[in-house]
This record gives C-alpha cells, structure tokens and sequence, in this order.
C-alpha cells in the first residue's frame, strides 16, 4: 500500500493546527489568571481560589473517554470548532457573572472546550503522521500550546490592573477580550484532517476494553509523567498571582514570568529532535522530569524577582518535554484501533491532575501557606522522574506468521515425493541426492521437519 504524503510543521494541516492551537491556548492561558484575580476581587480566599481552578478540570473528567471512543470510530476535525466555541464562551460568560459559584461552573465550560479542542488535535497528529515523525510532529503541535501559554499571560497582565479597586473590573475585560481571542481560532480550522477510508480498527462498536488499554505496557506511565508536567504547569499559571499577591510582585510582572516560562517550553520543543538524537528517549525524560521536579520545589523559597525568572526559564525548557513525548508513548503503546481513547485516558489523567493538584493546593495554602503545593508539585515530578527510567514503554513487535503457527502440512498437490521410509529406501543410491536435497526441502513437501517448543521450524533455512 502506498504511504500517505506527509506534510512538514512548517506548511499544510500541521502549520494551521498549530495556529489554531496557538490561539486556543493563549486564550484560555489568558482566562485562568482572569478567573484568579477575578475571584480574589469577588472576596474570594485562597481555598475557594483553588476549587475555582479544579473546576475547570472537572467537566473534561467525565467527558475526556466517551469523546476519545467516538473520535476512534469517526473523523477528528468536528470536534475542533465545538471545543473553540466553548472556550470562547466559557470564558465571556466568566466576565460576566458576579458570583463564585457561576465562575466556577462557567470555568468548566472552558475546560470541556478545551478538551474537545485537544482530543480531537492530538487524534489528528497521531493518524497522519508516521511513526518516525510522531516526535517531530507532536513537538511541533504543542508549540502551539507553548504559544498561547507564551502570549496569554502578557495579555492578562497588561490588562489586568489592582490598583484604585479597579480589579475586578480589568480582569473582567481580560475574560471578554480571551473570549475574542478563542474565537480567531476558527479561521485556522479548514483542511486539516485527511479523509480516510474506514479501515478494519475503526467499524462502530469493535472497542477495546479501557482496563486492556490501561494495562498495555507504557501507557499508565505515560499517563502519569503528563499529569504530574501538565499539573505544575497548571498550578504555576493559577497559582502564581496567589504567590504574587503575597510577594507584592505586580500583576504584570507575574505575567511576564509566566510568558517566560512558555518561551522556555518553545525553545526546548524547538530543539527537541537534537536532544533525542544526543541523550535519547530515556535519559532527556528522566532528566528534565527531576530538574523540573527540583525546581518546582524551589518556587516556595523565598527569592528575589530576577532568581524566580530564572528558575522559572529552566523550569519551562525541563517541562517542554513531557507533554509531547508522553504524547508519543501513550500512542506508541496503546492498540492500533484505540489510540484515540488512548490519548482520550492521557488526557483523563491529566484533567485528574487538574482538578485534585489546585483543590489540594487551596487546601495546602490555607493551613500552612501559599507556596507549600509547589513542593507537593516538586514530589510528583521525582515520582515521574522515576517512571521515566523503566523506558518509553514502546510495544514489542509482533511475532512473523512462521513463529505463531502449528507445524507445516504436507500439500495436497500430488508432487510431493513419498515419505522417506518408502520411496526413499526403494531409490537407487545415485538417485538419491538428484531427487530432494535436504538443505533445499521446503516446509511441508518433504520430511517432516524438526520443530521448536513454538512449532516453529529450528532450521527453516
């Protein structure tokens, strides 16, 4: 079967998902330090500030598998305008509300809409794409990410002002103008999944059990090395204005903290194809998970401004692997006809994350203090550090059809020679050699050949 034609980052359906992506991100990176600010201005408390955030997560909890089996089974590409409508107006509505009960349901709007954005994105990569382009390619994707992460915050912070009680009035305008932001992703979103033809994994209600996905070898550690990356990132961009706030660090100078931690995430996932060819897989997992898990601990010391940029900078450049190398083992390791719900249980344990890391982050804050849930963010990336040294966990390959069947047959053909205790015992001794040399037997049309415990051939020559 001829192969596919494939398109670079650089041009085609991947630079308009990226795009896409990029706007995508960058509004919801501009909405959560909103959401934040917003319920600080609402008299909101450091717990209530961390339900608020897991709320986002909670939603996409429920929906991240049922949307993962129909993305197995169908196209892609509806999901991504749903899910870009959704952000936009999850977070309009965020601006609007007064209450903190509204916020917070209207966070998880937001984050349903970003799940859909992602399921459906990551399905794309992950069926046009070659194997040996998934790295390339997924780091690629997530630069859009990276993107929005970079931009969003600036914004927030420029927007966003306490001073003169005028908070909860800027952040409201910064969840309207995220809103517009979302919004421009639709004109990205044309021709970007190939149609293909159905094919022998994809026939409605053939679906693979979620417990033989989970146990496939790799996949739960894929799943948790992305919760524990996608959770300090979270925390990082919901609870650092909570940091600031304390530190007397200015909105806009935690916004430009943020940003420079996305443009950390660029560099390395711009650089992400040398590093795997210097360290490989293993070892740039491995490392960049305890770096960043060290790292994330120290964000509760109490440094200067210009420290925490710079702990913040190789922070982001540790955390820009995780995502899409995940992206790849979880794909790599999951069945054929389930990468989908596959990538859909990633994600799953990722919104997890979401919503446990901020909620026990409020609660870490409010009994012992603000930047306690880093060092709790810090253990979580050791833990993923660990997993990263038993390996990407890629499946082992198939045994060929000479090593899975029983012992040849003889055919039916007629031209076979006798068995050897008859016709060979009978033939002149001259005619032996001249009629079926042992080395040049093939399977089946001569003697019986000696098998191995498999039934394989031991000297199938």
């Amino acid at each position: 079967m001829a192969p596919e034609p494939r398109t670079g980052p650089g041009r085609g359906w991947l630079l308009r998902l990226v795009i896409a992506f990029a706007f995508a991100q960058g509004a919801v990176s501009m909405a959560r330090p909103a959401v934040s600010y917003r319920a600080l201005a609402l008299g909101a408390e450091e717990t209530a500030v961390g339900v608020i955030a897991g709320v986002y997560a909670l939603l996409p909890l429920f929906a991240a598998v049922p949307l993962g089996r129909r993305t197995d089974h169908g196209r892609c590409a509806p999901l991504l305008p749903l899910g870009v409508l959704l952000i936009s107006g999850g977070c309009a509505v965020s601006g609007l509300v007064s209450s903190l009960p509204a916020m917070a349901a209207w966070s998880g709007v937001m984050g349903l809409g970003h799940l859909c954005f992602v399921i459906g994105a990551q399905s794309i990569v992950a069926r046009q794409s070659a194997p040996d382009e998934q790295d390339r390619n997924f780091g690629h994707f997530t630069i859009g990410a990276s993107l929005g992460q970079l931009i969003g915050p600036v914004a927030a912070g420029a927007l966003i002002s306490g001073q003169g009680g005028a908070l909860g009035r800027t952040s409201a305008l910064a969840l309207l103008v995220s809103a517009a932001v979302a919004a421009v992703a639709l004109a990205s979103l044309w021709r970007i999944e190939h149609r293909r033809e159905a094919g022998p994994g994809r026939r409605p209600g053939d679906k693979v059990p979620v417990r033989a996905i989970l146990g496939a070898r790799g996949v739960p550690a894929g799943i948790f090395i992305s919760m524990a990356v996608l959770s300090a990132t979270d925390i990082l961009t919901a609870y650092l204005p909570v940091v600031g706030e304390h530190r007397s660090i200015a909105p806009a100078t935690v916004g430009l903290l943020l940003s420079l931690r996305a443009a950390a995430t660029i560099a390395c996932r711009l650089v992400m194809s040398p590093l795997l060819r210097l360290l490989g897989r293993r070892a740039l997992l491995t490392t960049s998970c305890l770096l960043a898990g060290l790292l994330c601990a120290s964000v509760a010391l109490p440094v200067s401004v210009p420290v925490l940029a710079v702990m913040l900078a190789v922070l982001g450049f540790c955390l820009g692997v995780g995502q899409p190398l995940s992206m790849t083992t979880v794909v790599r390791a999951a069945p054929d006809r389930a990468r989908s719900t596959a990538l859909a249980l990633r994600l799953t344990g990722n919104r997890l994350g979401q919503v446990a890391a901020p909620a026990g982050a409020g609660l870490i804050a409010g009994a012992v203090g603000v930047a306690a849930p880093f060092v709790l963010l810090g253990v979580g990336l050791l833990g993923a550090a660990g997993l990263g040294l038993r390996g990407d966990g890629c499946p082992e390959p198939s045994p060929t059809p000479l090593d899975a069947g029983p012992a040849p047959a003889f055919p039916d053909t007629g031209s076979a020679p006798a068995p050897p205790d008859t016709e060979s015992v009978l033939a002149p001794p001259d005619a032996v050699p001249a009629a079926v040399p042992p080395q040049d037997t093939p399977a089946g049309s001569g003697p019986v050949p000696t098998t191995a415990p498999n039934g394989a051939p031991e000297n199938p020559g």
